[in-house]
């Protein structure tokens, strides 16, 4: 995510609200705002004004806390890396949205769409309602597409490739841009990487 790029116009939320057909309320996809607090810029220097935004969706951590703590396996890798959330599994229980330290997974009251509801032994999780969250739109992925976050953003301030790729405009871009990931300390190990904006006023 290029945040100097990106002008906090929230295209990315509204095409995957759209895309994946989120009920009222519910955002896979999410943008803050960077400055003295919401919406607000911050002086710089005391010279100047400047504001940045904060495009928020899952992280797809390589150690997800989210996949350690589900009892029932329904938070689980890919084996390309991405973290996903199969609704016929899942309880309901939540465990993952408190493990979660970037808050970025939602509850759905409403009954996800099963050909047949799955038994905990003690009650039916279609009557428990299910965790959803962003999967990089893994249906477009299959057709070799990208993320609708990905080409809907009108200032291109989104960047999709392949990490494990050293040559990639991804790679690159994190080396020469010096990217920074969120809550690294905590040993997520996140696959997404923000690549910070540059000062234009002079020093």
């Amino acid at each position: 995510v290029d945040q100097e790029r990106c002008i906090g116009c929230w295209s990315c939320a509204i095409i995957c609200k759209s895309e994946n057909d989120l009920p009222l309320g519910m955002w896979w996809n999410r943008i803050l705002t960077e400055g003295e607090s919401m919406d607000q810029p911050e002086v710089v220097r005391g010279v100047g004004l400047e504001m940045h935004w904060l495009p928020l969706a899952c992280q797809h951590c390589g150690n997800a806390p989210c996949v350690k703590v589900c009892p029932v396996q329904a938070t689980y890798h890919r084996s390309d890396g991405l973290v996903m959330q199969d609704t016929e599994r899942c309880i309901g229980c939540r465990y993952c949205m408190i493990a979660c330290p970037y808050g970025v997974r939602n509850f759905n009251w409403g009954e996800a769409e099963r050909p047949t509801p799955y038994e905990t032994g003690m009650v039916e999780a279609r009557d428990l309602g299910t965790v959803e969250k962003c999967t990089m739109c893994v249906h477009r992925l299959a057709e070799d597409q990208i993320p609708s976050c990905v080409w809907s953003c009108p200032a291109q301030a989104r960047i999709f490739g392949d990490l494990n790729d050293p040559e990639g405009r991804l790679s690159t871009l994190i080396l020469e841009r010096e990217g920074e990931r969120l809550l690294e300390e905590s040993g997520t190990d996140p696959s997404v990487y923000y690549l910070p904006p540059r000062r234009r006023s002079p020093l």
